[in-house]
């Protein structure tokens, strides 16, 4: 699904929208045009009061660096076939997809208008990003967090080569080993990528830099190999998994 014009990816451990994360969402726009998109679908089932909070501080952080935000109001399948939802995407310089419930937040948005015109803007040159729940939905498959052993649900399959666990340092530092074999089972053509909180990684979908205060990690097994602020990893993608 990349093309030459295809802009940054982002994956974050957690702190969207907040000032500690101001600087890498303001070089994320830099350069494309101010408007800021962002979607809190994935923070529906904690109710309108949380969805609300989470428009506000996307809001304030629009303000903060300089740009126009634009909130994609998505809470069911209905609206992200909306078609005056979807046409609120276009135009957009950067789409960041915040935390919550990611089950949820993939099987809202998969295969609809929304996704396809998120994809598209993405694609002509938009920085994407994803937070917690939005960085793992951008995977093709999406374990259930508190229940792995139950299975999970298809993800949007945007990164069909990565699993990626959010806020590794505070949930799954101790045992990486676990994690990763929940996420990926016995796929090896797949990459774990632990990211920390107020930790992202930048670029994609193989090269990847990591910002902010902490660091990444790519997990294979119980062997965890460190990627700090500034360092670049690598997550390959096999032939088996390469876009069509």
């Amino acid at each position: 699904m990349n093309t030459p014009t295809a802009g940054p990816l982002a994956l974050v451990g957690s702190g969207e929208y907040l000032p500690v994360m101001a600087d890498i969402e303001a070089a994320l726009i830099s350069g494309r045009a101010p408007r800021y998109v962002q979607l809190a679908t994935a923070a529906v089932p904690d109710g309108p009061a949380v969805v609300e909070r989470w428009h506000r501080l996307g809001v304030e952080q629009a303000e903060r660096i300089g740009v126009t935000p634009v909130i994609v109001p998505v809470a069911t399948r209905e609206d992200a076939n909306d078609p005056e939802l979807a046409r609120l995407i276009e135009g957009a310089g950067l789409i960041y997809l915040s935390g919550g419930n990611p089950n949820f937040l993939a099987e809202t948005l998969r295969d609809t208008a929304v996704w396809s015109a998120i994809t598209a803007t993405w694609s002509a040159g938009a920085a994407l990003a994803g937070c917690s729940a939005g960085a793992m939905v951008m995977a093709a498959w999406v374990p259930t967090i508190r229940h792995p052993r139950e299975g999970g649900t298809p993800g949007l399959g945007l990164l069909a080569h990565l699993r990626v666990i959010p806020h590794f340092d505070a949930f799954f530092s101790r045992v990486p080993d676990i994690a990763a074999r929940f996420l990926v089972g016995r796929d090896e053509a797949v990459t774990v990528v632990g990211v920390d909180e107020d930790t992202a990684i930048v670029g994609g979908p193989e090269e990847w830099t990591v910002q902010g205060r902490s660091s990444a990690w790519i997990l294979r097994g119980s062997q965890r190999e460190e990627f700090r602020a500034g360092d670049v990893l690598v997550t390959p993608i096999a032939e088996s998994l390469e876009p069509r």
